[in-house]
């Protein structure tokens, strides 16, 4: 086995495991988006949650960590949408919340 043949195995193992933990932070992000809209009374549109930032930002202790947004849409009576907004630090949602709507 020649070096190069060992980084791509690396490399592909490697974005394979990247995907495998997106996709688990993403359902859990879901998860989380479905519970806060049942008890803010509103309905999540599409079953989606959508990345819509990825940076690297301190946590309270002073720890590196991955900062992620994540977008979803929501609507009160079906006619207008809405985004709603859910911020992660490394494993942990910090922030949770919809724009103004109307009931």
């Amino acid at each position: 086995m020649t070096l190069g043949t060992l980084f791509w195995l690396f490399l592909a193992g490697y974005t394979l495991w990247y995907w495998w933990q997106a996709k688990a932070i993403k359902d859990s992000v879901l998860q989380a988006a479905h519970r806060y809209c049942k008890s803010m009374d509103v309905l999540l549109l599409d079953d989606a949650v959508y990345l819509r930032g990825l940076w690297f930002k301190r946590d309270d202790q002073g720890k590196l960590r991955v900062w992620r947004r994540f977008l979803f849409d929501f609507a009160t009576t079906g006619e207008a949408r809405y985004t709603g907004r859910v911020i992660m630090l490394g494993r942990r949602i910090v922030h949770m919340e919809l724009d103004p709507h109307r009931y």
